[in-house]
């Protein structure tokens, strides 16, 4: 079980660089407003599955993950020349939508608190 904790540690790591990297480095417009999320590391460290959010309709979701595949390549060999990993893991990209469906609890909580009020 030390290697899952090792995963988690490296995957935390490798999230904070990725992060800093889409800020900083990637120049593609389409990763504006990408948000990273969340890493699952698998335990061998072979494949990464990264989370990330991204506001907006299915459109902007679809090229925030065509910007982030297009990226993938240079966030690879970036990690790779700055971390100290013997391989740099397999990304894969996935969606995570908790961020839209918290804004629409808000929106909805809200309209609720209104009704209660009534009229003023």
């Amino acid at each position: 079980m030390a290697s899952g904790k090792r995963a988690v540690r490296v995957g935390d790591l490798i999230l904070r660089e990725m992060a800093f990297l889409l800020l900083e480095k990637v120049k593609d417009p389409r990763v504006r407003g990408v948000t990273l999320t969340g890493i699952r590391l698998s335990n061998d460290l072979k494949q990464a599955k990264v989370f990330y959010s991204v506001l907006g309709e299915e459109v902007e979701i679809e090229k925030a993950l065509k910007g982030l595949n297009s990226a993938k390549g240079f966030i690879k060999r970036q990690i790779g020349t700055r971390m100290e990993l013997r391989y740099v893991p397999e990304l894969l990209f996935v969606h995570d939508a908790s961020l839209e469906e918290g804004s629409y609890l808000e929106r909805v909580f809200e309209k609720m608190g209104a009704f209660e009020k009534g009229p003023a």
